[in-house]
């Protein structure tokens, strides 16, 4: 833990781990959030674990239940589909505008994550590969200069992260940021839009994998 970790509030603390851990499918979805039961583990009282649970709700990716406990969402068929909506509409916007109004120190920041997301792909590590694509995405938000497009990216950044994380094929989505990176580079906006049709597209393909994967597990 950093020196600058050790001030932060308990349930702001609390609400990282929990969230980390639900984006990260540590918790999958349908797991029980206990109160008691996570202050335990978490070290902490219940109070903080309260807070981060409501937290969470608000971001969308917890389900309230009865009592003091919870439950890590089941995205229905059709909340995955308004999600999907929902993102295409903000990506092909936030791509376009970010190839049109790039600066030089924020495309340097896009190819340090970029090369994070690479590094972890070629190694093969699921969870560094799955954050530094989510971070790349929201790097291009960054780089479009409009504060409603970066406000209505927060509000949905959770539920995004996690949708974002639905692919096995850490490879192949690495690469199609990389050829995003490059036409965004060249501020090649014609380029860049149909990159990103074709990149909404695998990661579709890639969900409905997954898709299949777990409902074949659970039978």
């Amino acid at each position: 833990m950093s020196a600058a970790s050790q001030f932060e509030p308990e349930a702001v603390r609390v609400t990282a781990r929990l969230r980390d851990e639900i984006i990260d499918g540590v918790r999958p979805p349908g797991s029980k959030l206990v109160e008691r039961e996570i202050a335990e583990e978490f070290g902490v009282s219940r109070v903080p674990v309260r807070d981060a649970l409501k937290a969470l709700i608000t971001e969308g990716l917890v389900t309230p239940r009865v009592r003091s406990w919870a439950v890590v969402r089941r995205f229905t068929p059709s909340d995955l589909a308004d999600l999907s909506e929902v993102r295409s509409a903000l990506e092909m916007l936030a791509f376009r505008l970010a190839a049109a109004r790039h600066t030089r120190e924020g495309l340097a920041a896009l190819r340090t994550t970029l090369d994070a997301e690479l590094a972890a792909a070629y190694a093969g590590d699921v969870v560094a590969a799955h954050r530094a694509g989510a971070d790349f995405h929201e790097r291009v938000v960054d780089l479009t200069g409009n504060e409603t497009l970066l406000e209505l990216e927060r509000v949905m950044r959770s539920r995004l992260r996690w949708l974002m994380g639905r692919h096995a094929d850490l490879l192949r989505v690495a690469k199609e940021h990389e050829a995003l990176y490059d036409a965004i580079a060249a501020r090649d906006v014609d380029k860049v839009v149909d990159l990103v049709a074709r990149h909404l597209q695998t990661s579709h393909e890639l969900a409905t994998e997954v898709d299949a994967a777990e409902a074949e597990a659970g039978r």
